[in-house]
C-alpha cells in the first residue's frame, strides 16, 4: 500500500503503465483499478472512505480527491500524542504532548515487577491525557471523520474513553513515530492522500 497525494496520482498512474505496460483502467468497488500486461494490478481508494462512481480517468479520479469540510487525525504512542482538527487542509486546533514512559528493565523478581507496575501507570497517565485533549478538540463532534495511528494499542485505550464515540474512524492507518509536530504534519497530508493497493507481478 503507498499514500499518494491527489495531484500526484495522474503521474503515478502514468509511472505504473510505463513500468508494467498497457495497463486498463476501471472503476470497481468503488476505487480506480488498473489491470497492466505483466499481470500487475492497483486499486486507488479516495481518501475518508469516498466511493469514486466517475470516469476511469486519472484526471477525473484526481478531481474527486477532496478533504471532509471538517475532520481530525490522533496519533497516539507510549511517548506521546498528537491530536489536531482541520477545516479543508487548514488546521484549526492542535495539540502535541510528550510523557516520560520508563524503558524496561533487566532487573528480574520483584524489581522487574516494580518497573513494570511502573510502566504501566506512566502508560495509563499518558492515555488520559491524550483522550482529554482528544475530548476537547474533537470529542464534542459527532460524526467527525478521523485518521488514527501510532501504537495500535495505546489508540485503541484513546478511543475507548467515552466522550470520543461519536468519532469515525477512517483508513489509512498510520504508522509513525512518537509524534512531534513534523510528524503530525506529515500525517496530515498522508491522510488526505489517495491509498493506492499494488500488486506487483
Amino acid at each position: 500500500m503507498v499514500l499518494v497525494p491527489g495531484e500526484r496520482i495522474e503521474r503515478w498512474v502514468t509511472n505504473f503503465c510505463g513500468r508494467h505496460g498497457e495497463t486498463g483502467l476501471a472503476v470497481a468497488d468503488g476505487a480506480l483499478t488498473g489491470a497492466a500486461a505483466d499481470g500487475s494490478t492497483f486499486e486507488a481508494h479516495l481518501p475518508f472512505g469516498a466511493a469514486y462512481d466517475g470516469l476511469p480517468e486519472p484526471a477525473a479520479f484526481a478531481a474527486a480527491v477532496t478533504r471532509p469540510e471538517e475532520w481530525g487525525v490522533l496519533l497516539v504512542r507510549k511517548g506521546g500524542f498528537a491530536v489536531a482538527r482541520l477545516r479543508g487542509a487548514t488546521l484549526v486546533e492542535h495539540k502535541i504532548g510528550q510523557r516520560h514512559v520508563q524503558g524496561r528493565t533487566k532487573a528480574g523478581g520483584q524489581s522487574q515487577q516494580r518497573f513494570a507496575r511502573r510502566r504501566d501507570n506512566q502508560a495509563r497517565q499518558a492515555y488520559e491525557a491524550a483522550a482529554d485533549h482528544a475530548a476537547r478538540i474533537l470529542g464534542e463532534r459527532a460524526g467527525l471523520p478521523v485518521v488514527t495511528g501510532g501504537d495500535h494499542a495505546a489508540v485503541e485505550e484513546v478511543l475507548a474513553d467515552r466522550r470520543l464515540a461519536g468519532l469515525v474512524v477512517h483508513e489509512p492507518w498510520l504508522a509513525v513515530p512518537d509524534p512531534r509536530r513534523a510528524v503530525l504534519d506529515q500525517a496530515v497530508l498522508d491522510a488526505g492522500a489517495v491509498r493506492v493497493d499494488v500488486v506487483n507481478a
